[in-house]
């Protein structure tokens, strides 16, 4: 039995790590940002790394801290049942409704549809489909082998590839960041937009849904000690936030400069196919295919083998292959929306789930404070809740239009701090908070 992991385990881990977050939303979302911050990507880029890497991380570290095996056991701190509800909807978002079909439809529109005429569009993007997902099957049948496939052959080649075209871009800049217009968002809460820009990477989401495959990895580097994976799962994290931040920027200021010679695009994908086409011609679009493809798809691996592991431990009755079958053949049916679409459609999903993420991960991380009493947990969780509805309902599409909803939203507004910034859930959460803490200690006094 070891008492730590060795300088090439924390190496693997951590890229194994980076390429299990690191997906189709990692690629596409900073780019748009640029694009539509403009000269003010310096704010919102600081704001997107906050969600799309702080949380990420501290949700590594409170997956460690908390020694908990997952995201169910971590949620039932609130409650058995709701540690159900919130486990079952998060892998269904990260999972075959939005997270996967996304990487597909994103593989495809970025490294196959260019290649393609209009009309053979749709029958291929379902035979793709059919073949990526049969692809990630066959890799995620034995979760083992994970750190082989992940960390030590498909995460350093997608590093080469795209590093490739990043330094290309860097030293011949299609234009200059500081005269790139500001969309109307960006103007004046740019570090906000770029903050809730971050939940469509859903990294805050995954970190907690990657746990278990890291602490099992972990355990079978030779590490038992439950305090000692611990530390060594924070470690290991830190290698990929760093190299997630890294790239984030480099991509969110290439999505800025782009737009000295291209247009506002509709989502990233194709503006970082006009970025690899300029560069390098179809040769470019070749190898950007190929970084594309293996992102996604090492991603897709490890998010099905996290479905399908969660969901044996929530219902025993089916096996791990079973959830793998399920997991494989639904967002091959989806993916068939597209792109734009899925992305549209997650919206809503993401300003709900995510602020209840976000407390659950900051709950765990001072849990040892209120010594991890349950009523602080449910308090806390309950107000967010509350507030997190109208977020989710506030970004449907219309939202203003349907009765009663307007009237929830326009109270909102007036009441609510942060609100229309996608916020609302801030204030919320802190009272239920200092609630909490006060149920405690008169409880204890009464006692």
């Amino acid at each position: 039995m070891k008492e730590k992991l060795g300088r090439k385990d924390y190496l693997f881990i951590g890229s194994m790590l980076f390429g299990l977050f690191f997906g189709a939303g990692n690629l596409i979302f900073p780019i748009h940002m640029g694009q539509d911050a403009g000269a003010a990507i310096s704010l919102a880029n600081l704001g997107f790394l906050v969600t799309g890497v702080g949380f990420p991380f501290l949700g590594i570290i409170a997956l460690g801290m908390s020694q908990s095996s997952g995201v169910f056991e971590l949620s039932s701190r609130v409650g058995r049942s709701y540690g159900y509800v919130f486990t079952i909807l998060l892998y269904l978002v990260i999972g075959p409704f939005f997270a996967l079909p996304r990487l597909a439809t994103t593989s495809f529109e970025i490294g196959i549809s260019p290649f393609l005429s209009a009309q053979l569009q749709a029958p291929l993007l379902a035979l793709f489909s059919i073949l990526f997902f049969g692809t990630a099957w066959f890799l995620a049948r034995k979760p083992t082998k994970l750190l082989n496939y992940i960390g030590k052959f498909l995460n350093p080649l997608f590093l080469i590839l795209l590093g490739s075209i990043l330094v290309i871009a860097f030293t011949h800049p299609l234009g200059k960041v500081s005269e790139a217009a500001i969309g109307k968002s960006y103007q004046n809460a740019a570090f906000m937009t770029g903050f809730t820009q971050g939940y469509n990477t859903l990294d805050a989401l995954a970190a907690l849904a990657f746990g278990i495959i890291i602490v099992t990895t972990i355990r079978e580097r030779g590490v038992k000690n439950p305090k000692v994976i611990a530390k060594e799962t924070v470690k290991a994290g830190l290698i990929s936030v760093i190299l997630m931040a890294v790239i984030y920027t480099c991509l969110s200021y290439l999505g800025a400069m782009s737009v000295g010679r291209f247009a506002m695009s509709e989502n990233g994908g194709i503006a970082l196919a006009q970025i690899s086409q300029h560069y390098l011609g179809t040769f470019g679009m070749i190898i950007l295919a190929l970084i594309v493809i293996i992102a996604c798809l090492k991603t897709t691996v490890g998010l099905i083998s996290a479905f399908s592991e969660a969901f044996v431990e929530l219902f025993p009755q089916k096996n791990y292959s079973f959830y793998l079958v399920i997991v494989s053949i639904l967002p091959c049916i989806f993916a068939n929306v597209g792109l734009t679409k899925i992305i549209q459609l997650s919206v809503p999903v993401l300003m709900f789930l995510y602020p209840l993420a976000i407390t659950l991960i900051l709950l765990a991380l001072l849990s040892p404070l209120f010594n991890h009493a349950k009523i602080v947990y449910q308090t806390t969780t309950a107000f967010t809740l509350l507030a997190a509805i109208i977020d989710g309902l506030n970004a449907l599409p219309n939202a203003q239009s349907i009765t009663g909803i307007a009237d929830l939203i326009n109270f909102a507004k007036h009441y609510l701090p942060f609100f229309p910034l996608g916020m609302g859930w801030i204030l919320p959460a802190l009272v239920g908070f200092i609630v909490g803490l006060i149920w405690k200690t008169l409880s204890k006094k009464t006692a």
